[in-house]
C-alpha cells in the first residue's frame, strides 16, 4: 500500500511516520499494493485529528478520529477503519483481495445490515448557480440539494457542514 502523509498546522515526526506503517499494515490484507492511503494530521490547540483515505478498487474507505493525543487518534482511527471493512466484508468481497478476511473477521456481530431503498423520489434537475442552490437548500430546510451547475452542465450536490458551512460535491472522470 503506497502511504502519504500530510500534516496542517503541525509536524509530523519520523516516529509518528514509523507508527502510521505499522498501523497500516493491518489494512495489507485487504488490499492489493495498487491501494492509496492518505493520512492527514492537524492540530488546533489541544486537539490532535488523524484522518484517513484509503483508495482501493474504485472505493473509497474514510476515518477521521480526534482526540487530545495523536497517537491515540492514530490508534482509534485505524480500528474504526478494519471495522467499517470488516462490516460490510460481504458486499466488499467481489473487490478486495479473495484472502481477506480470515476467521478472525468472521464475528456475526458485525455482519452487514441491509441496505433497503424505503422510498424514491424523482424531481427536475434544473440548471442552477452553487448559491441558488444553497438558497434552495436552505428554503426546503433540508441538509443536501442535487442540481445542474449551470456553468459546467454537471450534476452537482451541496451539502450543510459542521459549524454552519456548505459543501459542493462535483463530478470528475473515474481513472480505472
Amino acid at each position: 500500500m503506497n502511504i502519504t502523509i500530510k500534516s496542517r498546522k503541525t509536524t509530523v515526526k519520523d516516529s509518528f511516520k514509523e507508527r502510521v506503517q505499522k498501523k497500516l499494515s493491518k489494512l495489507d490484507r485487504f488490499f492489493d499494493e495498487t491501494a492509496e492511503a492518505v493520512v492527514t494530521v492537524t492540530n488546533e490547540g489541544e486537539r490532535e485529528t488523524v484522518e484517513i483515505t484509503v483508495r482501493a478498487a474504485g472505493m473509497n474507505f474514510r476515518a477521521e478520529k480526534t482526540t487530545n493525543d495523536r497517537m491515540d487518534s492514530l490508534e482509534a482511527v485505524v480500528d474504526l477503519l478494519v471495522r467499517q471493512i470488516v462490516k460490510n466484508k460481504s458486499k466488499l468481497e467481489q473487490r478486495l483481495r479473495t484472502d481477506a478476511f480470515a476467521s478472525e473477521y468472521n464475528d456475526p456481530a458485525l455482519e452487514a445490515e441491509d441496505y433497503s431503498v424505503v422510498k424514491t423520489k424523482r424531481f427536475p434537475v434544473k440548471p442552477m448557480s452553487v448559491e441558488e442552490a444553497i438558497l434552495q437548500m436552505n428554503m426546503l430546510g433540508h441538509s443536501f440539494f442535487m442540481f445542474r451547475d449551470a456553468q459546467q452542465g454537471e450534476i452537482c450536490v451541496v451539502y450543510k457542514r459542521k459549524g454552519d458551512s456548505y459543501g459542493l460535491i462535483e463530478p470528475i472522470e473515474d481513472d480505472e
